[in-house]
């Protein structure tokens, strides 16, 4: 009855030898770059056997019609603002009424 459970042993995986490896990523690769109409600059540093692959700055599959939209200030931002600009006319008030005492003193003085 549950033959079909316990009687499949279990499938192991393949294992992949670096070399296959190689193999399998740079055909991707290649398939890939052949397909592209603007053709990317390869290169490779045979200091460190690196590949450097650098891809134009748009690629034909990426949307050309609109901009990115641009972020907006956050609400929270223009409330602090409208709550500071209150105490800011204060301060400057606060700044203008001892000049202006200051002057009515030497004015009353003269008088």
């Amino acid at each position: 009855m549950f033959k079909f459970l316990f009687g499949k042993k279990p499938v192991e995986a393949v294992k992949e030898t670096q070399r296959e490896t190689v193999t399998r990523a740079m055909g991707e690769v290649n398939e890939i770059l052949a397909l592209m109409a603007v053709k990317a600059n390869v290169s490779v540093d045979l200091n460190t056997g690196l590949v450097n692959i650098e891809l134009p700055q748009q690629m034909p599959d990426e949307a050309l019609a609109l901009p990115a939209p641009e972020e907006k200030p956050e609400p929270e931002m223009a409330e602090e603002k409208a709550e500071d600009a209150p105490e800011a006319e204060a301060e400057a008030k606060d700044d203008d009424a001892p000049a202006e005492k200051a002057e009515d003193t030497p004015a009353e003085k003269a008088a």
